[in-house]
């Protein structure tokens, strides 16, 4: 079978006359074939296997194609790429591979394209399409990795305890793809993932967090959450969200199901955001009720201060996961420990001064924020699902009006320390603290107007009650 429509751009040509030159079979494989024959789109990179030197067959080709941009050479490998016409091309000679029990790194032989496909972890991208002039454009699938994709279907193309075993990062990948394509794991396939969930324990966390983070891109993130935590994997990956698992009843009284809650959360705010790091909140939201929960006989079920523990596991986890400790985990902290608090303000008595602190706590995450509490309505009431948006709705036209009257995002105060040792002619200490604290107070709750000429009023008369008379102003 020929697919010579998926080969028309020229530079298969020139892969195929340099693969004749150097005497070297060559073919495409892997995603590209996949995403083709799925209709997805152009991929921006291309994956060639020679039977030979991939590193000479990306030399060549780039010499040929007159690249202006370096062939990146990975000699340990044997893999070279380079950049052309703003598609990735990556080359590497076929091999057969061998592992260690302890260890996802193998043993790398040469090998022939059936090796190579052998080696591969599913079916669905074991397809090959042929780069020789002979049989230009014809398919090779040992593997009946097409009839797969028609099945929507995720396969290992040799036994699956072996393959996963071999790397147990596959089985994140059979997951994600999962995921990603809306296709099933097959039954034997599944079942394999389970029995060899523990040896993702050997796979580098980065490494983990990398197929994590794509499963959590999903247009349904619940469909791969979900898959990761019926094989066992999720065990070894979060295990506080597996403990947000199952619902207890006491005296009567029940609480929800905290993790298929979560799991509902981060579908909504996919819904509305790509930020991967707004989803990080959703999926964090409730990770400390599992710690905080607690049986009161007059109120039930309560999960008293769950943001707070909530935000301080967050560091914890990422520091574990290897996920970025900077400004990423900073804005997951913040609106987990703040996930509650719009809630607050959603009374029709919610004074000004409670809808500035709010505002001026979230600053430029607000909206983010408001996003993910709308998120977090999971009921399948439709009138309280309505209600409780369009209580949210009213607290965002509030806040916009506060903003808009009293500019309090962000917002530094009027005077500056400098400014307020130059009033009274002192030297840096505690007192400059305490007055640029009490200004902010002020114009959070009110008492005093967002501007330098109602706020130097107020440190003169603060300065007398500290007794420091204005010297210069």
């Amino acid at each position: 079978m020929k697919i010579l429509e998926a080969v028309t751009n020229p530079i298969f040509k020139s892969v195929s006359e340099v693969a004749e030159k150097i005497n070297q079979e060559t073919y495409v494989v892997g995603g590209f074939v996949r995403d083709y024959l799925l209709n997805r789109g152009q991929k921006k990179d291309i994956d060639f296997v020679t039977v030979g030197n991939g590193i000479l067959l990306a030399k060549e080709l780039s010499n040929k194609l007159g690249n202006k941009s370096q062939v990146s050479v990975f000699k340990r490998f044997g893999t070279a790429m380079f950049k052309y016409d703003q598609t990735d091309l990556e080359f590497v000679g076929a091999r057969k591979e061998s592992y260690s029990e302890d260890s996802r790194k193998p043993y790398v032989e040469d090998g022939t394209l059936e090796d190579d496909q052998k080696r591969r972890d599913f079916t669905i991208n074991t397809l090959a399409i042929s780069m020789n002039k002979s049989t230009f454009g014809e398919l090779i699938d040992p593997f009946n990795g097409v009839e797969d994709l028609e099945n929507k279907i995720i396969k290992t193309p040799l036994e699956p305890n072996i393959t996963y075993s071999d790397d147990p990062l596959r089985m994140m990948r059979a997951i994600r793809f999962a995921a990603q394509l809306n296709f099933e794991i097959e039954k034997n396939s599944f079942q394999a993932i389970i029995d060899n969930a523990e040896r993702i324990s050997i796979v580098s966390f980065e490494r983990v967090m990398d197929e994590f983070q794509k499963i959590m891109m999903t247009d349904k993130p619940s469909v791969g959450l979900l898959l990761l935590e019926q094989s066992g994997l999720l065990q070894y990956i979060l295990p506080e969200l597996i403990a947000l698992k199952g619902i207890e009843e006491v005296e009567g009284q029940k609480h929800k199901d905290n993790f298929y809650h979560t799991l509902e959360v981060v579908d909504n705010i996919s819904i509305n955001t790509d930020n991967v790091w707004l989803r990080w909140a959703a999926l964090l939201h409730d990770i400390g009720k599992a710690v905080t929960k607690r049986f009161d006989k007059k109120v039930g079920w309560t999960f008293h201060s769950h943001e707070f523990v909530g935000s301080k596991m967050v560091v914890k986890i990422f520091r574990r996961l290897k996920l970025p400790m900077g400004n990423q985990m900073k804005y997951v902290k913040k609106l987990v420990m703040m996930s509650s608090r719009p809630i607050a303000v959603v009374t029709d008595d919610a004074t000004d001064s409670a809808l500035r602190r709010l505002l001026f706590d979230a600053g430029e995450d607000f909206e983010d924020l408001i996003i993910l509490c709308k998120a977090d309505i999971t009921t399948k009431n439709e009138k309280k699902q309505r209600r409780f948006k369009q209580n949210f709705e009213v607290v965002e036209q509030k806040i916009k009006d506060v903003e808009e009257r009293d500019r309090v995002r962000n917002f530094q105060p009027p005077i500056s320390g400098e400014q307020i040792m130059e009033i009274f002619g002192i030297s840096p200490g505690k007192e400059i603290g305490i007055i640029k604290n009490a200004i902010k107070e002020a114009i959070l709750e009110g008492e005093v107007e967002n501007n330098y000429n109602s706020a130097l009023e107020f440190v003169i008369n603060l300065g007398k009650e500290l007794n420091l008379e204005p010297k210069n102003i």
